[in-house]
């Protein structure tokens, strides 16, 4: 668990990391390099969930690499599924990234959502839902490495 103290917010008890694929963790349905080895980092602190629609039909690949079984979620109403799944693990504990236009409600659910700018582009209103966004996943998982980056960028 991540515990985070914001001034001026609610402290953030982190227990689960919700994360997009395509766009967000990997490029045309390939991981994205050094992101198993990030993950590992943060296994021992927080639960790692997958959602991801199969874009590119790579899914089950993925999941070997970096030893996870996502969660596929079906055709249509996708951001609602996310929002869901979100709610569902306890909206309060979870940080959620992504930057697709199916991952605004999950970002928005989350006590802490986190908006990656990605080459594959970055939908606007997955960037407004978010509370902090970044450069790329490797920043965005830099937070949660160290929280006292989301302290900075959140106090108020």
């Amino acid at each position: 668990m991540l515990d985070i103290n914001v001034p001026g917010r609610e402290k953030l008890e982190i227990i689960h990391l919700v994360c997009d694929i395509n766009g967000t963790i990997a490029k045309d349905g390939i991981l994205m390099d050094g992101i198993g080895g990030k993950f590992n980092d943060l296994r021992n602190q927080l639960e790692i969930h997958l959602l991801t629609a199969d874009t590119h039909g790579k899914q089950k690949e993925i999941d070997k690499i970096l030893n996870l079984q996502s969660v596929i979620i079906s055709t249509g109403n996708e951001a609602f599924q996310k929002g869901e799944f979100v709610r569902t693990l306890g909206a309060e504990n979870v940080v959620a990234i992504g930057q697709g236009a199916n991952d605004a409600e999950m970002l928005r659910a989350a006590s802490l959502g986190i908006c990656v700018i990605s080459p594959e582009g970055t939908a606007m209103e997955t960037l407004l839902a978010a509370d902090l966004v970044v450069p790329d996943i490797y920043a965005g998982l830099k937070l949660l490495e160290k929280p006292l980056l989301v302290v900075a960028d959140l106090r108020k």
